[in-house]
């Protein structure tokens, strides 16, 4: 089968380094694999030469150091928050991966889970002063506003979903929250807020759909309805099917992306899956990374198809 081929006003804090991206891992449940890919999409892109920092944001579950093999590092983002480190430079990990470090998540606190607005623009504001060519974010499960506006605020999104019902369904949850989010903090829509509300809240099942919803604020407004198009337009995530087994599980994803389009007219970009294998849960025992310790895993030519998706170069 032949594969197929973001501004909001959190993105000011973003600076403008044109040379560094910002790529944001999520997902609508947990234990979908959001770390594992995190974790080896950072390591390919460290083995052709990028500079890469990953960030574990997944605040009060931190567990992307274990997948990158190294020990919970001494400072977290936990000392930022707190203001024992000055700069997220200070939080910086070397990995055992040459050009791959860390910013290991919180440890100690759960409440910190809960960013307040200024600690989240405050980590927005300094990720762009990173020496790092590649910026990964390893974001939490859920759609809580920290994880949406990170997301939203990255270069591009990545979504990980498992080939059953309820990953499904969860990751159908974000990216509708994800929409509606993004819809409500641009600031030029805000009068067409309630029509938003309206279409957002209505069930799957409904006859009206959130891609009506343009439809319907054209009428209204022409050119609020083009602005509106234009914020759905520059919505691309892509999307990453995990754990698959039959080419029935690999055919989720082009359904998704079918369904993705008729119901929010959002082009989902599937741009690949990863095999079923054993190796993933040894790895993790073993505390090593799983492209370094098994490189004759199915999953390395998993990853390298999709990092060479992301990279525009297949």
């Amino acid at each position: 089968m032949s594969w197929p081929g973001s501004n909001n006003n959190l993105e000011e804090h973003l600076g403008s380094r044109p040379d560094q991206k910002i790529w944001a891992i999520g997902g609508g449940k947990g234990g979908v694999g959001k770390s594992l890919v995190t974790a080896n999409l950072s390591i390919c892109l460290s083995l052709m030469g990028y500079k890469v920092v990953a960030i574990d944001l997944d605040l009060g579950g931190a567990n992307l150091h274990t997948c990158l093999g190294v020990p919970i590092p001494d400072k977290t983002l936990s000392d930022y928050l707190t203001k024992k480190a000055r700069s997220l430079n200070d939080l910086v990990t070397p990995t055992p991966i040459e050009n791959l470090s860390i910013i290991s998540g919180a440890q100690d606190d759960v409440g910190i889970a809960n960013l307040k607005q200024m600690h989240k623009a405050k980590i927005l504001s300094r990720i762009r002063e990173l020496d790092a060519d590649y910026v990964m974010l390893d974001l939490g499960a859920g759609t809580t506003f920290n994880t949406l506006d990170f997301f939203i605020s990255a270069d591009q999104g990545i979504l990980t979903a498992l080939p059953e019902p309820t990953s499904i369904e969860n990751t159908y949850r974000f990216i509708k929250s994800v929409y509606h989010r993004k819809l409500k903090m641009a600031e030029d829509l805000l009068e067409v807020g309630p029509l938003i509300d309206q279409a957002m809240n209505a069930k799957i099942s409904h006859n009206a759909t959130p891609s009506d919803l343009i439809n319907r604020v054209i009428e209204i407004n022409p050119t609020m309805g083009r602005k509106l198009q234009s914020e759905v337009n520059r919505l691309i995530p892509k999307l990453i099917i995990n754990q698959v087994r039959t080419q029935a599980d690999i055919d989720i994803g082009f359904s998704m992306k079918i369904i993705c389009k008729k119901y929010f007219g959002i082009n989902l970009d599937y741009i690949g899956y990863l095999e079923y294998d054993a190796t993933v849960w040894q790895s993790v025992k073993k505390r090593k990374p799983l492209l370094m310790e098994f490189p004759n895993s199915s999953l390395v030519s998993n990853f390298d198809r999709i990092i060479h998706r992301l990279l525009n170069l297949a």
